[in-house]
């Protein structure tokens, strides 16, 4: 990653939280500590932010508390193309007519450009997938209520009342930052807490990973692999990840990445 992106990212992060430590900032930018350790100082010196032990803060406090994770705009980056492969098999499940959810993510947001010529119920959290499908598709879309977090282009809500307990789905279509052997994994509680929401109202649970996420890990346990129907990945997923998969009764999609262009609404995003 550059370091004007590093830099951005950086910035960006200790808005959204009072303190952001060393290992939080390497696990947003994929970089090593030692460059972490040294934009900060860069950043110091700028008076950009301000360097405290272990970590960085705002020299204005924040307003309000973000969540943990790598904003969208970066996080759409990365593995586009596996990501895209990825969202056209997660549609292949979907039929006219029934309801299902999409939670917000880049690999989630890629299945837009396959909806454009479907008719469905569709309840999101996602400001870009909702914005999209009302623009290039005849689908009828429901939004969750709550806080917009900008840099994850997400709605999230502690509360019961959100609407979220009205909607009913077949299938719910979701990303995660990690999956391993303990089931899906999320970096921060609030993610957790309405994630959890969602997936009480679908009766499959259908994960959209590359295969990537299977070597990540983090503190904070969505669901057990018992809750999963599917996982679509791409080709890199490990002989040891799908056999992981098959002993919990989850079934594989791998997507293989065709060099074939989407509808032509995709080019819009």
């Amino acid at each position: 990653m550059h370091e004007k992106e590093r830099h951005r990212i950086i910035l960006s992060a200790v808005q959204e939280k009072p303190v952001v430590t060393v290992p939080e900032l390497v696990d947003l930018t994929s970089s090593s500590e030692a460059t972490i350790r040294r934009d900060i100082a860069a950043l110091h010196v700028q008076k950009r932010l301000r360097r405290v032990r272990g970590g960085a803060e705002a020299i204005a406090p924040p307003q309000f508390v973000g969540i943990a994770g790598r904003p969208f705009s970066v996080n759409e980056t990365i593995n586009t193309a596996k990501k895209r492969a990825i969202a056209r098999e997660a549609v292949e499940l979907c039929k006219d007519g029934e309801p299902i959810i999409i939670n917000g993510g880049t690999t989630t947001f890629q299945m837009v450009h396959f909806l454009i010529n479907r008719r469905m119920p569709i309840f999101t959290n996602s400001f870009p997938i909702a914005e999209h499908l009302l623009k290039h598709s005849k689908n009828t879309v429901m939004l969750s209520g709550g806080t917009i977090y900008r840099e994850q282009n997400i709605i999230l809500s502690p509360f019961d009342n959100d609407v979220t307990r009205n909607f009913y789905a077949r299938r719910m279509f979701m990303g995660a930052q990690g999956l391993g052997p303990l089931g899906l994994m999320e970096g921060d509680p609030l993610l957790i807490q309405a994630e959890q929401k969602l997936i009480d109202q679908a009766d499959e649970l259908v994960v959209l990973v590359d295969s990537s996420k299977f070597r990540q890990r983090s503190s904070l346990i969505l669901c057990g692999l018992s809750r999963i129907s599917t996982v679509i990945t791409d080709e890199g997923v490990e002989d040891r990840e799908a056999a992981m998969l098959e002993a919990a009764g989850v079934a594989l999609v791998v997507a293989r990445n065709s060099q074939s262009k989407p509808e032509e609404s995709s080019l819009q995003a």
